[in-house]
């Protein structure tokens, strides 16, 4: 029989990470190289301090070892309340090691894995949405997770599974329940499509209907404020993850939380003035947090195409924008632009990477046993952050 989804009205009641109740439901996803303290700063500030958000991905060995890049990456803002942070781990030992550490010298207030990252660097060595399928490492890894987490609140990030062959989410959800992780997100999406396709809301849908004894979020596919409010009645989950949809708009945070509110009328719609000011002001931020202006504005390059999505700005100053390494070359090139131009039509549609239907790179024979763990081992571990 097709699957029905049930619909459901808003929900009532706040989202509850363990003690921290997110209102409106709205987290930030995190995204390497893109949601570091800077970035997170700008949504919050659009948010009005509500909502959720995650860190970049923090790899826990390189937690462990206190790499330097990683100790800079989980630098918090002294207005961050909560602070959230995603870690990617292997080893059952080193993830309970970088929790305990986590927990121990108050470096967070809430800890997310990482079980939906699809990239070869990752799943290769059976890392992110590659190890779900490995049930019994899966099992050892959230026990470990929660055991060392004290009293902090232990989330799971995951996809449907690794490819339309290898579905793992519905048992990955059961596992987690059973080990007492507090609320799992679901990205609609296999290892294999990577960002390609339609995301599939009705597997949220049946997770939801699957564990209810958590909070489950989607993601996928919110590219706008409604793709919010409509996979929430449409799934009955109970929050909603944003990715790639404020890459280069971090204001569809301010429109979340008007959303959420009732408040659909007051939708942000700035100016190309408006959006340059946002990108001064972002570079000025990545200058500060790098300790050095011109590695901030060089970071800073990457936003340049996703904030001029859909504007009248022509080949060649999109390309000068794109290789600025000063603040003042960056705001001079900007003020070359047309800034009256309106918010342009088309311009909240998808954005970021697009690429799906590839194939997911695995360690040799991790598809031959769901259950056996054998070769899994520290050596699996990831030494640098960020993703």
């Amino acid at each position: 029989m097709p699957y029905v989804r049930p619909r459901s009205p808003l929900m009532t009641h706040p989202l509850s990470i363990g003690p921290h109740a997110v209102v409106p439901p709205v987290v930030l996803a995190p995204m390497a190289g893109i949601t570091n303290a800077p970035f997170r700063t700008l949504c919050r500030e659009f948010s009005g301090g509500k909502g959720l958000f995650v860190s970049e991905m923090i790899t826990t060995r390189a937690l462990v070892e206190r790499n330097e890049k990683t100790m800079q990456l989980i630098r918090f803002d002294a207005s961050e309340q909560p602070r959230s942070i995603q870690l990617y781990g292997v080893d059952p030992a080193t993830v309970g090691k970088a929790v305990r550490m986590i927990a121990e010298e108050d470096l967070a207030d809430h800890i997310d894995l990482n079980f939906g990252c699809p990239v070869p660097k990752v799943t290769r060595k059976g890392g992110g949405s590659a190890l779900p399928f490995k049930r019994n490492l899966l099992r050892a890894i959230l026990r470990e997770a929660v055991s060392g987490a004290g009293d902090l609140p232990v989330t799971m990030k995951m996809r449907k599974g690794i490819d339309d062959d290898h579905i793992t989410y519905l048992d990955a959800g059961r596992i987690a329940v059973e080990e007492g992780v507090t609320a799992i997100a679901l990205h609609g999406r296999t290892a294999a499509q990577h960002y390609g396709g339609t995301a599939d809301w009705d597997a949220i849908a049946r997770l939801k209907e699957h564990v209810p004894e958590i909070p489950v979020l989607g993601n996928g596919d919110i590219w706008s404020a409604q793709d919010a409010l409509r996979m929430v009645r449409e799934t009955g989950c109970d929050g909603v993850v944003v990715g790639r949809g404020c890459l280069g708009r971090p204001w569809l945070f301010a429109d979340l939380v008007a959303a959420f509110e009732g408040r659909t009328a007051d939708l942000a719609r700035p100016t190309l003035r408006e959006v340059a000011d946002v990108m001064v002001r972002h570079a000025r931020l990545l200058g500060e947090w790098a300790g050095d202006e011109s590695k901030g504005v060089v970071d800073f390059r990457k936003h340049v195409a996703w904030y001029l999505k859909g504007f009248a700005v022509g080949s060649e100053m999109r390309k000068r924008l794109a290789i600025t390494s000063s603040l003042e070359e960056l705001r001079a090139g900007l003020d070359e632009l047309d800034l009256g131009q309106p918010w342009p039509a088309g311009a909240d549609g998808p954005r970021g990477r697009t690429s799906g239907n590839n194939r997911v790179v695995l360690p040799d024979g991790w598809l031959k046993d769901p259950y056996d763990c054998a070769g899994v081992s520290e050596d699996a571990e990831l030494d640098t952050s960020g993703g």
